[in-house]
């Protein structure tokens, strides 16, 4: 009987520690103060309520079997949200995070329930420099503990389009480079290590890019071509989110502008229902619980920060919506 894993992606906008922290370096503590004003351990227990109280709707009220964020500062506050999330729910939550160089102190942190999985004690996080470091790519291996299969998860936070969406491209297409070859590295190693041709590989993230852009197929070589995918020679990977660029609803909302910006794309594995291979997906979605989203372009609805007067709102989650992806093990 084939085993569902549920695994989701959130961008939690902007999940800080409190304003002095001490697990903040002095050099950031500097850099963010102004930012931070009025964030307190009030508001960080209350933006930590909110968005707990999404994630443990997920999977039917079940709670994320595997889950991918960006946007938060440390290990520290995405283990109180994981914490409470568990408590209330009753997950094993484990947290994968590892400190990077970005000048705004976000990462990404992958969240897994230990009750199922295991790791290998070992994430690969892959600094991309331009001026100043990008955002890390962020590797985690999993294991299946009921079958023993593995599954590679790769976290992805590509620069922003804050400068325009043309003038920050070239960012997006050297980050989209280098994580094809990334890709293709897996594949050799695998290949060396068991003979694996086609290991699962699942990229998750904010992209800051459509799965229409030449970032995420040229560059990166997506496609929603199934028979591309499968007869490609050179790894082509397959993104799971072409199918909600109707105009409905996206991930993040810019005006009256809906984007897909968050993403599953999956390697090639997954596509084929073959014995050879333990995981094949399923199905994506956008999740959009009551509360999420307001307006006739299904905008999500910020929390912000205090420092933000005008669009802070206590009420608020995040300016993304989460994203789902179900595969099955058989």
């Amino acid at each position: 009987m084939a085993t569902a894993h549920h695994i989701y992606w959130w961008n939690l906008e902007n999940l800080f520690d409190i304003l002095d922290s001490p697990r903040r370096p002095e050099w950031f503590q500097k850099t963010i103060k102004n930012e931070l004003k009025g964030w307190n351990e009030d508001v960080l227990d209350q933006k930590i309520h909110n968005l707990c109280s999404i994630i443990k709707q997920m999977k039917n009220g079940h709670g994320p079997d595997i889950m991918g964020v960006c946007e938060i500062e440390n290990e520290f506050v995405v283990q109180k949200l994981m914490d409470k999330v568990g408590a209330e729910i009753g997950r094993n939550c484990k947290v994968l995070h590892k400190d990077t160089k970005d000048q705004r102190g976000i990462d990404i942190a992958i969240i897994y329930d230990a009750d199922l999985y295991t790791d290998d004690g070992h994430v690969f996080s892959l600094e991309i420099m331009k001026r100043a470091a990008t955002r890390d790519l962020f590797q985690v291996n999993l294991t299946t503990k009921a079958d023993g299969n593995e599954l590679i998860l790769i976290g992805n936070h590509w620069p922003s389009r804050l400068a325009g969406k043309f003038e920050s491209e070239p960012y997006r297409i050297m980050v989209a480079e280098i994580l094809s070859y990334w890709v293709s590295r897996i594949y050799e190693i695998k290949k060396e290590e068991r003979n694996d041709d086609h290991p699962p590989i699942v990229l998750m993230g904010d992209f800051n890019d459509q799965p229409y852009d030449r970032s995420i197929t040229d560059y990166l070589s997506s496609t929603s071509n199934l028979e591309r995918v499968k007869n490609a020679r050179s790894p082509v990977l397959f993104n799971t989110m072409f199918p909600f660029l109707d105009g409905k609803l996206g991930t993040h909302v810019y005006g009256n502008e809906i984007n897909i910006l968050d993403q599953f794309i999956v390697s090639k594995s997954l596509t084929v229902d073959s014995a050879n291979y333990p995981f094949q997906f399923i199905a994506s979605k956008i999740l959009q619980f009551p509360g999420l989203t307001k307006g006739d372009y299904n905008t999500p609805v910020r929390f912000s920060r205090p420092s933000e007067e005008t669009t802070f709102n206590p009420s608020g989650f995040s300016d993304h919506l989460p994203i789902e992806l179900l595969l099955e093990e058989k």
